[in-house]
């Protein structure tokens, strides 16, 4: 971290907010005193660090621990919220890196993998009933599906750069 400034100083300031309305028993929002609202300041400073310092790393992890403790915050408190936390955690990881690639221009590829794996995992009871009839055959594919990311991923590590 070329800025040392931004993301110590959110965290110090999110963190004794936190603290500080805890201690004193202010209850404005009693809902975000608990463990989600950590995780969302972390990923706050790690935004913060990214963009205002110009550290582009550090979107990625902002955007999965802010959207984390976003989710955990609403996930069986909004009905609008989906409860499928493996689909949101790959969900967050796509948008972190589109995030990332709009700043360096890399990344994309990887970054519609993991949304069409995100789409697949929340959406997974209206995907199966559209396709009705082929329902026994995608369901034996869908048993082993896991399988076929350990392929692709194996390709890719031992594929030869060109």
């Amino acid at each position: 971290m070329k800025n040392q400034r931004i993301f110590p100083g959110i965290i110090l300031i999110g963190f004794g907010g936190y603290f500080f309305l805890q201690q004193t028993g202010i209850t404005i929002f009693p809902q975000f005193l608990s463990w989600p609202t950590l995780l969302m300041i972390v990923g706050i400073a790690f935004l913060g660090q990214g963009y205002s310092a110009k550290e582009y790393e550090a979107i990625l992890p902002g955007v999965i621990l802010t959207g984390f403790g976003l989710h955990f915050h609403l996930a069986g408190h909004a009905s609008f919220w989906p409860n499928n936390t493996s689909g949101m955690l790959i969900l967050l990881i796509s948008i972190g890196l589109f995030l990332r690639f709009l700043k360096t221009n890399s990344g994309l590829f990887q970054a519609v993998v993991f949304l069409l794996f995100s789409i697949l995992l929340l959406f997974n009871d209206k995907i199966m009933g559209y396709f009705g009839v082929l329902q026994s055959s995608i369901s034996f594919i869908w048993k082993f599906w896991p399988a076929l990311i350990i392929v692709v991923g194996v390709y890719f590590l031992l594929k030869k750069k060109k």
